[in-house]
């Protein structure tokens, strides 16, 4: 039978420093062996979102934008078609969500009209604000041109019905739609 080693501080912290040390490095390879699917993944649920608010194109062009405030970046697709451009999507956000960040990719016509809407990103409550997903809430903005479309709750005296409970969630959604059409309408749509 082997001897029992007695338990000191000195044991103790050497085996937590062995427990910690293959622990970071299991960890590390993890992440290494995740890093790529995920970041494909990403890639292809913006893509996704991309061709889901644009009619059919043929080429796109990816360009960064200053923000309508100056101060953040927007990214912007613009699709052609034939050479053409048919419209531009636009990667916007808005941190005013009732549980935060909201991400959407919101597709305009040339002329500014809104095509659609996709939500890529977005933890708001279960039942209530995740509602913006839905067709039922996202399709009042189908056709829509900002310029004569006021993009606030009614509650707010716009012309957006608010999901049911979930005004902050309405708002912040709105937030996002004209932070995008103002960036699209200051950039002219990404062809300036």
């Amino acid at each position: 039978m082997a001897a029992k080693t007695e338990s000191t501080f000195l044991n103790m912290v050497v085996v937590l420093f062995v427990v910690t040390i293959v622990a970071g490095f299991a960890l590390g390879g993890v992440y290494n062996l995740t890093k790529e699917p995920i970041e494909i993944a990403k890639q292809a649920k913006l893509n996704d979102a991309i061709k889901a608010v644009l009619p059919d194109f043929d080429s796109m062009e990816e360009i960064e934008v200053t923000e309508a405030n100056g101060t953040e970046i927007l990214q912007f697709y613009v699709a052609k078609k034939d050479s053409v451009v048919i419209g531009t999507a636009v990667s916007t956000y808005t941190m005013k969500g009732f549980s935060g960040l909201i991400k959407l990719m919101v597709g305009f016509l040339p002329d500014g009209t809104i095509n659609r809407i996709s939500v890529l990103e977005q933890k708001e409550t279960p039942g209530l604000g995740t509602k913006m997903t839905s067709p039922k809430f996202k399709d009042q903005f189908l056709g829509v041109q900002p310029a004569d479309f006021k993009l606030k709750v009614k509650k707010d005296k716009g012309d957006v019905d608010a999901i049911t409970a979930a005004t902050i969630s309405s708002r912040a959604f709105c937030d996002a739609v004209q932070r995008a059409y103002d960036t699209f309408e200051k950039n002219k749509g990404g062809n300036e």
